[in-house]
């Protein structure tokens, strides 16, 4: 790269992120939550569109806090690929959120494109483009019919399916062994209730960064630490820490810890170089993780990659 585009790149680059850096002053409700986001990454970073170069399906599914009522579940599909046109990818993500009687859906278009830095290391910028569904079922709640002024009238009319846009930013890096990235998934903040209501829901401002790295241990053994950064205005902060062993590229078996929060056991099995199952167990530390009634949180995936030249794949890849 001469000189001249190397300096027009590095402006193109730090642009981006002080966008990015700048967005993240806004007031924030956060996004779902995973703990095998490493398998997951283009949910919170849309510079991850078409990076693996194939097209590539996920399904994922959370329950969270078992045993509580009204506990969050979270169902993820998304789908993504390089295009051809040269360094442009793309995908399509539907995420559905719930939390007792509120239900979110969103369905997100990525889009990215992508810059060789070296010879092994690339480097993408990728936009977010969301429809956001809102469902929210007072009807289930159970409310105090006896009291003297009667039921709150706030309180007597379902929302159901109220539609709001939203936009989305990422820059991701990566080369076979190492990745970074940057990304605020949801810019735009919405409010649902109109200021007469005396209470208020907001699509605000999730601050993600994202990196790993693989190292090679034997002609067996592979070892990926890994690192997820959520910053929340009016949350505290969420830093997820995961380790990996990656097993003759097919058994994975690995922990984490969630800053303050919990504990996670996962593990996966790599079924053919295409087809992953990853499965993850979290137990919290809070007072929450001590009741009775709460039985952790549990996490499925399933990835598939439509490799097309199984010769030219050296094996799976760990990120």
């Amino acid at each position: 790269m001469n000189q001249s585009k190397h300096n027009r790149f590095k402006k193109l680059l730090w642009g981006f992120l002080s966008i990015l850096l700048g967005m993240a002053t806004t007031e924030a409700q956060q996004d779902a939550q995973y703990t095998q986001y490493m398998y997951n990454t283009v949910s919170v970073n849309p510079g991850y569109a078409g990076s693996r170069g194939h097209m590539s399906i996920a399904a994922l599914y959370r329950a969270q806090w078992v045993g509580l009522d009204g506990a969050p579940k979270t169902q993820t599909l998304n789908v993504h690929s390089p295009l051809g046109y040269k360094g442009v990818g793309a995908g399509i993500s539907v995420v559905n959120d719930q939390i007792g009687p509120t239900s979110e859906t969103y369905f997100d278009l990525d889009f990215s494109y992508t810059v060789q830095t070296s010879q092994d290391a690339r480097l993408s910028f990728g936009i977010k483009a969301s429809a956001h569904l809102l469902d929210i079922r007072f009807s289930e709640l159970n409310q105090d019919l006896s009291s003297p002024g009667g039921p709150d009238p706030t309180l007597q009319q379902d929302i159901q399916n109220r539609f709001s846009p939203n936009i989305g930013a990422g820059v991701y890096y990566h080369t076979e062994r190492f990745y970074a990235g940057l990304s605020v998934p949801r810019i735009l903040e919405t409010t649902h209730f109109d200021e007469s209501s005396l209470s208020t829901a907001s699509e605000e401002l999730n601050f993600y960064f994202i990196t790993g790295y693989v190292m090679e241990m034997s002609a067996f053994w592979k070892f990926k630490p890994a690192l997820l950064t959520k910053v929340v205005r009016g949350a505290p902060l969420q830093l997820d820490l995961s380790a990996n062993f990656m097993y003759n590229d097919k058994f994975i078996l690995g922990a984490a810890y969630r800053w303050d929060a919990a504990f996670s056991g996962m593990a996966g099995f790599q079924i053919s170089p295409s087809f992953l199952l990853g499965i993850a167990y979290d137990r919290e530390i809070t007072e929450l993780g001590n009741a009775a009634f709460n039985d952790g949180s549990f996490e499925v995936i399933l990835r598939y990659d439509f490799i097309r030249v199984q010769g030219n794949l050296k094996s799976p890849r760990f990120f």
